[in-house]
């Protein structure tokens, strides 16, 4: 398998390629669908999209919040112009915010969202190989290892993606990942709506897979917070507009 994804990298690298820290080297994806590019990186026997995807078939309204229909969101813009959409700082920046049904399609040919499954396997590699903080090998304190240095809301706490101590630490994965924010839904008079919400503060991002619990069904995600060591966790219902990264199939 590692043996595969050297020679996948290799090929992706022949004209644009950067090493990071052995053996994190970072390559690129071309997305034939619409010719966005996104930075590459092996982390363990992983390659995964260092940048939140930006696919935008189409954009929706903040207003239109769904469960089952796919939808797509750019932080903070409130029309339904796709170009007006991506000329966005928000759009260059943090990349699209998709409701789980979206998220399932935002990979091009060849990757996949990943499942939770993938994402422990991400945490788990990161762990053994001293990524946590303080150089421990249990517990998660992955959240400076994970996190790009800029963007994020200051924080006293240490080891977090908000705190400037402990620079060694700072984003040495390559995985680089930002405060996207989300979109979530709040009733509006008689309807749902969505309402923007934590960009700065926040990044969170989807798996494929579900999980049931309080008779519903939510969704597996994984969070960072500007303040928190950890890359938590947690579950969510499919109607939120989060961030998606890819994993090479």
């Amino acid at each position: 398998m590692k043996k595969t994804i050297v020679y996948l990298l290799t090929i992706m690298c022949a004209y644009s390629c950067t090493p990071l820290e052995a053996p994190y080297t970072f390559g690129m994806l071309v997305d034939n669908r619409d010719g966005n590019r996104y930075k590459t990186v092996i982390i363990g026997d992983q390659l995964w999209t260092v940048d939140n995807m930006a696919y935008l078939p189409s954009v929706s309204s903040y207003e239109t919040v769904s469960s089952s229909d796919d939808h797509y969101y750019v932080y903070e813009y409130y029309g339904t112009d796709v170009e007006e959409a991506k000329a966005t700082d928000n759009y260059k920046t943090y990349g699209v915010l998709y409701n789980w049904s979206a998220a399932k399609t935002a990979c091009p040919e060849g990757w996949h969202l990943p499942s939770d499954a993938e994402w422990n396997q991400l945490e788990n590699y990161l762990i053994a190989n001293k990524h946590n903080y303080d150089g421990t090998t249990s517990g998660n304190k992955l959240a400076i290892s994970v996190a790009k240095a800029n963007n994020w809301t200051s924080s006293s706490n240490v080891g977090t993606p908000g705190n400037i101590d402990y620079p060694e630490y700072r984003n040495k994965s390559g995985f680089s990942a930002l405060p996207g924010g989300l979109i979530y839904s709040i009733e509006r008079g008689s309807t749902l709506g969505g309402l923007f919400s934590s960009v700065g503060d926040n990044g969170y991002w989807w798996s494929s897979t579900r999980t049931y619990k309080y008779t519903f069904y939510f969704i597996c995600i994984r969070t960072l917070s500007y303040d928190s060591e950890s890359f938590s966790s947690s579950s969510i219902g499919s109607d939120f507009g989060l961030s998606v990264r890819c994993i090479k199939d």
